[in-house]
């Protein structure tokens, strides 16, 4: 039986909502033959100035438990309403949903200097939701994979191992792994083996996705811009070498997965440092900017020489940056340097799936996992001790009829 189920993401960059609305079906394999999904509403609302500027005053640390207990609630109900927005327009009634799976907004990812992360914390409260729209909702995913040894991160490897594995001998290439690579505020990367290979997949956090990006952005626009238009400003500038050498030097880079990150490290503080360094070797704001954007793509590109598990065949990116044109031709560029070998490289949409809407609906299908009682974390991406059922649910309206009707053979 479909299920129908609204994804909800608010990602690093905080730069809009992402509201997926797809029907999802079947069981991953042993439970099942495999797991379905057809999306059929997407859109991105921007959060509300208030409200964003809300949240980076918490990314920033700024506020009393009381502002964060009240923020908590404050973002739930742009939450729910980007939901029922976006099923209007696509003439959705909200009674036909079923399920609602919402990442919420990280405001704190907490890493220990071993790389352990030991707490995280996204707001957004999953029984507002629940209350405004009436329909059962599923939140707070991350905590559990943490709680169990793992990094909470990246979770999107399991819409990858479920759905995305390609084919033996892609693009020619003898066990070809794919490497699929999301490039929001942070930047993260599943390497997928082939199917006919009987091993696990790998997955972390590659560093800065475009979070250094914008910030450069801002200031190289006096801060008319929070991102770099179609790479524009990156466009004009020049990549500053040694810089980006000096910076590729992070720790973070060569540090082993598992691991995740966030703008904990690569915080307004680091970008700032990085500026000054910037300006004392004579750089111009545009300078700045295409140094940064190049520093997203070598960080990508270094990962995959250090860390992948096989020899990588095709990169398939989704997020934000698919739609920096100088980031993905600075991709490519990087990724021939360092692999010593052009890499097929090419956007999400190819593979049946929407960039944009890759995270939302990784959340949808979480929350119909969760519904099954089935895991959602895939250990050898995320480092946990063990599978684990992800999620804490918020019942709606629909709760009893979802048990008894639409979800039968769950096991709640």
């Amino acid at each position: 039986m479909n299920v129908r189920v609204a994804g909800l993401m608010s990602g690093t960059s905080a730069d809009g909502i992402d509201v997926a609305i797809a029907d999802i079906a079947g069981l991953p394999r042993p439970h099942g033959e495999g797991v379905q999904i057809e999306l059929f509403a997407f859109a991105t609302l921007p959060w509300p100035e208030a409200e964003r500027a809300l949240i980076f005053d918490l990314f920033a640390g700024q506020g009393t438990p009381a502002d964060l207990c009240r923020a908590n609630f404050r973002l739930a109900e742009v939450f729910a309403d980007a939901v029922q927005r976006v099923a209007a327009s696509a003439g959705v009634s909200l009674s036909s949903i079923d399920l609602i799976g919402s990442h919420g907004q990280t405001i704190w990812h907490d890493v220990a200097a071993d790389g352990r992360v030991t707490s995280t914390l996204q707001i957004g409260e999953p029984a507002v939701i629940a209350a405004r729209t009436g329909v059962t909702t599923i939140g707070d995913f991350r905590v559990a994979d943490v709680a169990v040894g793992g990094q909470g991160a990246p979770l999107v490897s399991i819409f990858d191992w479920l759905l995305l594995r390609p084919p033996p001998r892609l693009h020619g290439v003898e066990g070809g792994w794919r490497a699929v690579q999301n490039i929001g505020g942070i930047g993260n990367v599943t390497f997928l083996p082939p199917v006919d290979l009987d091993v696990a997949p790998l997955a972390f956090d590659t560093g800065p996705g475009n979070v250094l990006i914008d910030w450069a952005a801002r200031f190289a626009s006096g801060g008319e811009l929070t991102y770099d238009q179609d790479g524009a400003l990156a466009s004009r500038g020049r990549v500053v070498e040694p810089l980006l050498t000096r910076w590729l030097a992070h720790p973070y880079f060569r540090q082993p997965p598992p691991k995740t990150t966030g703008r904990e490290l690569f915080s307004v503080h680091l970008a700032e440092t990085m500026r000054a360094e910037a300006k004392a070797m004579g750089a111009s704001p545009a300078d700045f900017v295409a140094t940064v954007t190049v520093l997203t793509a070598a960080s990508i590109a270094d990962a995959y020489a250090r860390f992948a598990p096989g020899p990588i065949a095709e990169v398939v990116v989704a997020g934000g940056g698919v739609h920096n044109p100088a980031l993905m031709a600075a991709l490519h560029t990087q990724l021939a340097a360092r692999l010593g070998r052009n890499v097929a490289v090419g956007p999400h949409d190819a593979l049946g799936f929407p960039a944009d809407a890759k995270e939302a609906l990784t959340f949808a299908l979480l929350a119909y996992l969760c519904a099954h009682g089935l895991p959602g974390n895939v250990p050898s991406c995320t480092g946990a001790k063990e599978a684990a059922v992800l999620g804490k649910i918020a019942p709606g309206k629909n709760y009893r009829g979802l048990l008894e009707v639409r979800l039968p053979a769950a096991h709640f």
